[in-house]
Formats: structure tokens, C-alpha cells, sequence
């Protein structure tokens, strides 16, 4: 190639893989070193000899130079020996250090390949979290070795970080598919599959490998409920970047029990919301049907709000709601948004089951709609209901709408904190008295301490009456073992549709009860080993 002329982009392609060929060679990483210990060495040291077959320009500061180019007649092209001075890969944005040589980042010298659990070192020496450990080495091609090369991954990480200019653009580029600029659930898959196997807070759960499933399922679903703003079932850059979900990912190593802590991988949300579904899919068929969603909280919510949540409205397995059922992931959303009606997804929720028209905004007679049930149902209970203009002028009050007599969406959310009261009025009886009862409202903020939310307070709630009806079942059991006598199980266990013989004795933390949960569904429905329906995210 004549001088002045530049390498094709085919040709640079493979003249750097061959450079990283080369520089993951044993004799070339002590060659490194020993030039390494002569740049360090003090002043007056003798210089290391090098012998002359091995020869190379000396490291430039952000990495190793490239090798001399080929032997030609006539001087070295000028473009080479720009090359010479160049860093192997430069800086991709913030969060990323510059990737050198495979014994800096993978912390043992000498070693060409790594396998999953060696991913930790290489994660941190890049920069990034140490959980991403598991995307990195899925993308640079690790399942299906078992393990990944020098050459592979570096040249992996230099075209991320040469595409890639911030984490979230990083993160997305490693977990979605090829081509894709999207994220879809089968694409957390692994990258749960790896937290679950490998974090110390869940270190329960691998005496429980049929658990899995339903714990990833719940943590994806929770994901989406949180960042997928757009309700598309795929999350985006902007959606990833508007959201706090790597920072939570990035905690992640810090939080030494997932049980204690409260956010979308707390094992203890996972366990309640697992067992309010198993409590309502009393066929064991895995999925819900109108009567057993109408269940939930001893019939608190309407009969039309039912209806309206079962047309699909908003249903996301449109399979199981064609069949008019409902699927373990839509039911996550039923009851985030119910437990916590203060979360944009939750008014978004709410907002589109009481938008009859679909017009993007309420009216008086979608109002009257609801409240028609709910004035029936408060004087079943001997309540007097105000009569529907009062009822009316009251919302209209408390959300102060833009436009007269019409509320919208943006609406509601600028009051979210008043949020629960408006749609608790129109079809939720129970929770409509709670707040009567009450002479003031206790609006989020009162008191000492960080606020819990609607949500973190009803799974605290939920997991200590989960806990407490686990020992007593356990007690009956043990008395029945002492005493032989033909004693059921407790009252409060017998309220919630728990037994002994299903569910396993111990305290939800621990394996066995674990075990006896997982097993439910397959001693019920024959289905061996199926926990926790995961409907289109298939683990590998």
C-alpha cells in the first residue's frame, strides 16, 4: 500500500483483530510487564534488556500501540505511525474507563478466556456496575462456549463504546437483541437470571431453582410498570433514560438483603404478590377469571370496574384476555395500581378503565356510571351515599380541572396525591369508608423519616400477616404431629385459603416454604416443576 494511503474498513477490521491476537499472546503480556516494571523503576535502574525479535514501540499512556506494520520496500506509511501513538480504545462517555489489556481487567494474568462468575473484575475495570457482569458476557458471545476470549470481548466493548456514549445507551445496547433499539421482556431474562444466581440476598432461592421463573417474572413486570411509560411493551432509550432504573441496578451490590429492602427486586413484594394471586386462583389454572379477581379484598372493588379491567382496556396478554381471563403478569398491574393509586402508571391505569368513550377525558355520565353501583353497594352497608351532583361538585373541587365539567388525565395527575380519594369514590367501597371514617387526611410527608409508599406500606402490612399466619400454621401442624388428633389449621390461615399440606410450614424467607409454594401449582394442576407462569419470557 503506497504511503499517504488509508486502510480500507474491511481491511482496519481485521488488522485490529489480529492486533488483539497478538497482544493476548503470553510472550507479548511479558513483554508488557516488563516494560511496565522499567517505566516504574527509579531513577539510575538498569533498563531491561528486550531482545530484538520482540521489539515494540513502548505503550503509549491510554494503552498498548498497535504492532509495526508489515515489512515493505521504501519508509513506513505515515498513517501507521500515527496509529502507534493511539490507544487501543479510547473513552466512551462517563461511567467507562478505557479498555487495555485482558490481565487488567480480568485481574489474573495470563488468562486468556473467562467464564460468568470471572465477569465481576471485568465489569469493574470497565466502569460499569457490577451486575452488568452478566449482559457483558452474554453479548461478547459467552453461552455458547461457556466462556469468552480476550480478543472477543475487547473488540466487543470498542464498537460499544465507539456507538454507545452514555450507560443507558451502553445498557441497552448489551441486553437488547441484534438490530434491535428496543428493550422487550425476554431481554431481562438473563440478566435476572444472573442476580437471582448470584447476588447474597437471594443465596435462599438456589435451593429453589423452581422459584426463579415467578421471582424474574415479578421483577420484569415491575420493570416495565415503572419505565415502560409509553405502555408498548418495549422500553426505549428515552424511556430507560428517564427513569431511575440503572441507578437501582447499580445499588444493587450494596444491598446485602434484598429482603430488607424495598424497590423492583425486594424479594419480600415478590412473595406477597405471589401469594395474592395464589390465593385467588383457587382452579389452580393459572389464570383469573372475573370471579376471582372480583375476590380480591373481600369484594372491595365494583362489578363494573371489573368488567371495564376484563374488556381490555388494560390488559397486555391479549391471549388470555381474548379468553377472558387474566395472566400472573397482568395481575402484577392490577395490584400495584391498586395497592398505590399516587404512581403515573397507576392513574394511567385507573384513568383508562373510567374512560368509557375513550375520548381522553371524563365526563359526567362515565362519573354517574360508577357511582351508580357504588351509592347501591354503601347502602347494602346501611351508609347513606351523598347524592350524585353533591359527589360530583366535590371531585370537581378536588381536582379543579382545566376544563369545566371535563376531567383528563393531566388532570388527575397534577393532584396525584389526591388521586386515590377521587377513584376510591367511584368503585373502591372499602377503601371510600376507610377515608371517611378519618377526620383528617394524613397527606404523604407528615411525620419523621423517609415517607413510605402506598405500595411499600401495604407489602410490609401484607409480609408480616404472611409471617405471622405461616408460624401459626406451623404450630397447628406441630400440635397435630404431638397431640394426633384430627385439628385443622388455624383461623387466620383458614381466612386466606392457606393449609399445611400446600404451602409448607416455616416463614416465607425460608427455603422450605419456598419449596412448598413452588409446589403448589404442580401438585394441583400437574404441571412438575412450573412456577409462577412466565407467558412469552421462556428461561434457557
Amino acid at each position: 500500500m503506497s504511503p499517504g494511503k488509508t486502510l480500507q474498513p474491511v481491511l482496519k477490521m481485521k488488522v485490529d483483530e489480529l492486533f488483539l491476537r497478538w497482544l493476548s499472546e503470553d510472550a507479548t503480556q511479558r513483554l508488557l510487564h516488563e516494560c511496565l516494571r522499567a517505566v516504574q523503576a527509579p531513577q539510575g535502574a538498569p533498563n531491561v534488556a528486550v531482545s530484538a525479535d520482540a521489539a515494540m514501540p513502548a505503550p503509549a499512556p491510554g494503552g498498548p500501540g498497535p504492532p509495526a506494520a508489515p515489512a515493505a520496500p521504501g519508509p513506513r506509511p505515515e498513517p501507521h505511525s500515527r496509529r502507534t501513538r493511539r490507544p487501543a480504545v479510547r473513552r466512551g462517555g462517563r461511567g467507562c474507563a478505557e479498555v487495555q489489556t485482558w490481565p487488567e481487567l480480568q485481574g489474573t494474568p495470563g488468562l486468556s478466556r473467562a467464564r460468568l462468575e470471572d465477569m465481576g473484575n471485568v465489569a469493574k475495570a470497565c466502569g460499569c456496575p457490577l451486575y452488568w457482569k452478566g449482559p457483558l458476557f452474554y453479548r461478547a458471545g459467552g453461552r455458547r462456549g461457556g466462556s469468552v476470549s480476550v480478543h472477543t470481548f475487547v473488540a466487543m466493548w470498542r464498537r460499544i463504546l465507539q456507538d454507545c456514549h452514555d450507560e443507558e445507551a451502553r445498557f441497552l445496547h448489551l441486553l437488547a437483541s441484534p438490530g434491535c433499539d428496543f428493550l422487550e421482556q425476554e431481554d431481562f431474562v438473563p440478566f435476572l437470571q444472573d442476580v437471582v444466581e448470584s447476588h447474597p440476598g437471594l443465596a435462599f432461592l438456589k435451593e429453589a431453582p423452581e422459584f426463579h421463573s415467578c421471582y424474574i417474572t415479578t421483577v420484569i413486570q415491575r420493570i416495565f410498570y415503572a419505565v415502560n411509560r409509553s405502555w408498548s411493551g418495549r422500553i426505549s432509550y428515552n424511556e430507560l433514560r428517564r427513569s431511575h432504573f440503572l441507578q437501582v441496578v447499580a445499588r444493587l451490590e450494596e444491598e446485602a438483603d434484598l429482603s430488607l429492602t424495598s424497590g423492583l427486586f425486594c424479594y419480600e413484594h415478590v412473595y406477597v404478590i405471589y401469594c395474592t394471586f395464589r390465593e385467588l386462583d383457587t382452579d389452580c389454572d393459572l389464570l383469573l377469571g372475573n370471579c376471582d379477581l372480583a375476590r380480591h379484598r373481600d369484594h372491595a372493588i365494583s362489578d363494573k370496574m371489573i368488567d371495564r379491567i376484563f374488556s381490555g382496556a388494560v390488559m397486555r396478554d391479549r391471549t388470555a384476555q381474548r379468553a377472558g381471563k387474566m395472566s400472573y403478569e397482568d395481575f402484577v398491574w392490577f395490584l400495584l395500581s391498586e395497592e398505590d393509586k399516587t404512581t403515573p402508571t397507576s392513574i394511567e391505569y385507573w384513568f383508562r378503565c373510567m374512560d368509557l368513550d375513550g375520548d381522553g377525558a371524563l365526563s359526567a355520565f362515565e362519573l354517574e356510571f360508577f357511582y351508580e353501583e357504588q351509592s347501591r353497594r354503601l347502602r347494602s352497608l346501611d351508609v347513606e351515599p351523598l347524592p350524585f351532583p353533591d359527589c360530583l361538585c366535590q371531585m370537581l373541587d378536588l381536582v379543579r380541572p382545566r376544563t369545566q365539567g371535563r376531567i383528563t388525565l393531566g388532570d388527575l395527575k397534577r393532584c396525584r396525591l389526591l388521586a386515590p380519594i377521587f377513584f376510591d369514590t367511584f368503585f373502591n367501597v372499602d377503601k371510600y369508608l376507610d377515608r371517611e371514617q378519618h377526620e383528617q387526611l394524613a397527606l404523604p410527608g407528615d411525620g419523621d423519616g423517609p415517607e413510605l409508599s402506598d405500595w411499600d406500606r401495604f407489602a410490609a402490612a401484607e409480609y408480616r400477616l404472611l409471617v405471622a399466619e405461616e408460624a401459626a400454621a406451623q404450630l397447628w401442624e406441630d400440635g397435630l404431629v404431638l397431640d394426633g388428633g384430627g385439628v385443622g389449621v388455624g383461623d387466620g390461615a383458614e381466612k386466606r385459603g392457606w393449609s399445611t399440606t400446600s404451602c409448607g410450614g416455616g416463614a416465607p424467607g425460608d427455603v422450605s416454604n419456598l419449596r412448598g409454594l413452588s409446589s403448589y401449582y404442580s401438585e394441583e394442576s400437574g404441571k412438575a416443576g412450573e412456577v409462577g407462569p412466565v407467558r412469552g419470557v421462556g428461561l434457557e
